[in-house]
């Protein structure tokens, strides 16, 4: 056995599927090389020679899965909430990413962003970087020795940003990703690239084309935005007269899920019934922004209907257009916004469950890096420790209260303990 190897007793919480939570007492979490082998209510007589982690009293769950977050946007956050996405972009988003070709002040901010990361209760993430190779370079960097678990892309754009973030052209674009990944390959054990052209409007179709192959040459997964914003949708009407919709647009140049093609498509809240069936053939991920898609009025994303469908789903904190980095806020977002939509949009689609929500932001978007998210045998050991009892006494509240409360209440400081792949990282 190694160092990953232990028993843990607390107050476990974890989801079976979308709908149950199980949840333990005074149980005990076997890790075994990283892994979940088992939740007991006693201690397996074969595992009893393993170190015990005592935290009886305390509420344990499984990380939380960020798989929509902009790295560099963490600087501005807060800034910016009255205006909607596109001008949003131009006036706060492209200025701030253009510094981030200076490594000195790229390295001061994602070191603070990582750092928030690190202490918050997500384990794992999908990040958006800038254009510049050897920014992202460095935050591949600062996560991998942040002990989470990461894949991050280098943006592509080369049409319709600032003159300063813009890449020169579409050949130029694909060189410095290519580069990135060369460079990048065999450096990490924990942070992997994800290819990640920007959105249809700040990429040309001679470079979508290009990455379509690249994609297809290294099997690399994609993250993009979809049908976040009425004008960005209509942009894109009018950059691709050609396709049946945005889906469709990205479809043709075979960046849009299927089986050899992880694809992770950000908002999807105006998505129309081809889309969401071309979504669902293609089992690509919808990462559900509540917060992002108030703040820049968007609008609200139907998360039941793509639950109903089969659709696979996360959270995203979606940082800057969102606040926070942590996911239990996404959570609470997700089921406000849901209520919103049922009493104000469209009555058919019932409001989420906190139990729906939990299993959003752990095993529904842990799953895109796998057997992450639970408890489950075979599982990867991301765990949380919290000291809930600063808002839930244990004495009054069944475990699975405590937990919907502290999806609503729960802050940084409430971690005790956080493990990622069964290493302790504090």
């Amino acid at each position: 056995m190694n160092a990953t190897s232990f028993l843990l007793k607390g107050d476990l919480c974890y989801s079976v599927d979308p709908n149950t939570l199980r949840s333990v007492p005074n149980g005990y979490l076997l890790c075994v090389d990283g892994r979940c082998a088992g939740v007991f209510d006693t201690i397996p007589e074969s595992y009893a020679s393993l170190p015990l982690l005592d935290y009886t009293g305390h509420l344990i769950l499984p990380g939380l899965t960020d798989l929509h977050v902009h790295a560099p946007q963490y600087t501005y956050r807060g800034l910016g909430m009255d205006l909607e996405l596109l001008d949003w972009l131009n006036t706060y988003t492209f200025p701030e990413e253009a510094r981030f070709r200076d490594l000195s002040y790229a390295k001061q901010a994602y070191s603070r962003f990582v750092e928030d990361v690190r202490r918050g209760p997500n384990t794992r993430l999908c990040a958006f970087a800038t254009v510049h190779p050897d920014a992202t370079r460095l935050l591949m960097d600062l996560l991998e020795e942040s002990g989470l678990v990461a894949m991050v892309g280098k943006v592509n754009m080369d049409r319709n940003a600032s003159p300063d973030l813009q890449e020169e052209s579409a050949e130029a674009s694909l060189a410095a990703t290519v580069s990135w990944l060369e460079e990048s390959a065999g450096r990490y054990q924990r942070v992997s690239p994800i290819l990640t052209p920007r959105f249809i409007p700040s990429c040309s179709d001679p470079l979508m084309e290009a990455l379509g192959k690249l994609q297809r040459e290294r099997n690399l997964p994609v993250q993009s935005h979809l049908s976040e914003n009425r004008s960005e949708v209509e942009w894109v009407k009018e950059l691709c007269p050609s396709s049946h919709g945005y889906g469709d647009a990205y479809d043709s140049f075979g960046l849009f899920g299927g089986e050899n093609c992880p694809t992770i498509m950000a908002h999807c809240v105006l998505s129309d019934d081809d889309e969401i069936a071309l979504m669902r053939e293609r089992q690509v991920y919808v990462a559900h922004c509540p917060a992002s898609n108030t703040n820049l009025a968007s609008g609200i994303a139907p998360a039941r209907r793509y639950l109903e469908e089969g659709i696979p789903m996360g959270l995203g904190s979606d940082v800057a257009g969102g606040t926070h980095c942590s996911i239990f806020r996404a959570m609470a977002d997700a089921v406000q916004v849901s209520k919103l939509r049922w009493r104000l949009v469209d009555s058919t689609l019932a409001p989420l469950s906190a139990t729906e929500a939990f299993w959003l932001g752990t095993m529904g978007g842990g799953s895109f890096f796998g057997q992450v998210g639970s408890f489950l045998p075979g599982y990867e050991c991301d765990i949380l420790v919290l000291d809930d009892r600063r808002y839930n006494p244990p004495e009054a509240h069944s475990v699975q209260q405590r937990l919907e409360r502290t999806i609503y209440l729960s802050e940084d400081r409430d971690i005790v303990h956080k493990f990622v792949r069964g290493s302790q990282l504090f």
